[in-house]
């Protein structure tokens, strides 16, 4: 498959993000999606087909492969080649027609705005859209589509090198882990800044992988789509102008790869939660200080008194390029060791990150054995890594099979989860991990 083919859909997979809480416009500048997603709990890679490969073991882990929805497939179908791709393993024209079909139902179906929750999950979600795609084209035709979702959702190129859990990084770059709804800018491997976010909706996961950042867009534009939830105070492909309260990328927006931004426009009372589609989401006053403190990592001529002149001037979009692109490294690590404690997050994406065996292999990394810890301890460790074994609705992840398939059936028609029921972490001082891990935060702006 043509490298370029996974650029050609850039603009409509930004659907994804875009056709709900407007995380991404039509037309919005994109970089490339980098290298591939990775686990770095547990020392997983993607290889070029885009399967999770846990590189202790060389086997395959389909319980990890990249999660496919029917959004993302309504993205996929608005490419022709894409549709090119799947005729040439298979599938027929009528066989493509009801998967096309399927895909956009799907999304007509979702709607993004506030009031009510589903109670589906990322697994669920995930385990009925295979299900859907088997009841169309069969099993086996369905394992052979699923894997060119995934390879063109991957892109081609070289995998992403895992240097360990909770690895600190040695150059400059950003690090978004979402598990922790947290993100650091790094300058020559020390932490500059730490920010709390918004991550993507279980059913839109923030996507793992490295990208990068490659310019800033000020006072960003936003036309809502012809869809069914464009209602209110919007309509069809009507401008949302750049500096209306309305818009809701806020002040400006940063794009990492496609489908995803870290963008403005977020309530204070959705930083640590579900807050978009796939973006990464700050509050304005937050958004405008990354923009400055990129700037600073880049060598990129832009000062605070600039960000203040944009700001005044809201209805002219402003495009800054940075003198050098930023790596931008998403990550999803729910067992990490920082500044000397253990903190174990909720496994919201459902990954099954969560377990006795990758808490085992995180401690190795930092020289502390599990079996020779003491019994009071151990005990602890197993009760926290089983807390937060959960999904977000609190109902507990099991370790395959057909996970949370039972909670579809209860979703609430056309909602997609934006609250997060119970605690969120477990943190543990063991004397063993003292002076060691991962960074404690900086201090980020006020909100």
């Amino acid at each position: 498959m043509n490298r370029n083919n996974i650029f050609s859909i850039i603009p409509f997979l930004a659907l994804v993000c875009w056709a709900f809480l407007g995380c991404m416009p039509p037309n919005t500048p994109v970089e490339s999606p980098g290298a591939n997603s990775a686990n770095t709990n547990i020392g997983n890679v993607v290889n070029t087909n885009g399967n999770f490969v846990n590189s202790n073991t060389s086997t395959t882990s389909t319980a990890n492969a990249l999660p496919v929805t029917m959004p993302l497939i309504d993205a996929m179908f608005a490419d022709e080649e894409f549709a090119k791709d799947a005729k040439a393993i298979g599938l027929s024209e009528e066989e493509l027609t009801k998967l096309r079909d399927a895909a956009r139902n799907e999304v007509l179906q979702m709607d993004g705005g506030p009031g009510g929750d589903s109670e589906r999950s990322t697994r669920s979600t995930v385990e009925k859209t295979r299900k859907k795609i088997e009841e169309i084209i069969g099993q086996q035709k369905a394992d052979q589509f699923l894997e060119l979702v995934r390879k063109r959702w991957v892109g081609e190129g070289s995998d992403l090198e895992i240097a360990g859990p909770n690895s600190v990084p040695k150059d400059t770059r950003i690090v978004v882990n979402s598990p922790a709804y947290r993100m650091d800018l790094f300058k020559d491997g020390q932490l500059v800044k730490t920010y709390k976010i918004g991550i993507g909706y279980p059913e839109f996961p923030l996507p793992t992988g490295l990208r990068r950042a490659a310019e800033i867009i000020f006072n960003p534009v936003w036309t809502p789509p012809d869809e069914p939830w464009v209602k209110g105070k919007f309509r069809p492909y009507e401008k949302v102008e750049a500096g209306s309260k309305l818009n809701p990328l806020g002040i400006l927006k940063i794009p990492i790869g496609s489908p995803s931004l870290i963008h403005g426009g977020k309530d204070p009372s959705r930083l640590g939660t579900f807050a978009s589609h796939g973006c990464v989401g700050l509050t304005n006053a937050m958004v405008q200080d990354v923009a400055l403190q990129l700037a600073q990592l880049s060598g990129t001529a832009l000062t605070s008194g600039d960000i203040k002149k944009f700001e005044k001037t809201t209805t002219a979009t402003k495009n800054v390029k940075l003198t050098e692109p930023v790596p931008v490294e998403l990550r999803y690590e729910t067992i990490v060791v920082e500044d000397g404690k253990l903190h174990i997050y909720r496994d919201v994406y459902e990954r099954g990150t969560n377990t006795e065996e990758d808490l085992k292999r995180v401690l190795a990394a930092f020289d502390v054995a599990f079996d020779r810890l003491s019994d009071a301890d151990k005990a602890a460790l197993r009760n926290a890594i089983a807390q937060m074994a959960v999904d977000a609705q609190g109902k507990t992840i099991p370790e395959s099979g057909n996970s949370n398939a039972t909670n579809s059936s209860k979703a609430k028609a056309g909602k997609v989860t934006r609250n997060i029921k119970g605690k969120k972490e477990v943190v543990i001082e063991l004397a063993e991990l003292k002076g060691k891990g991962y960074p404690a935060p900086v201090a980020s702006p006020a909100r």
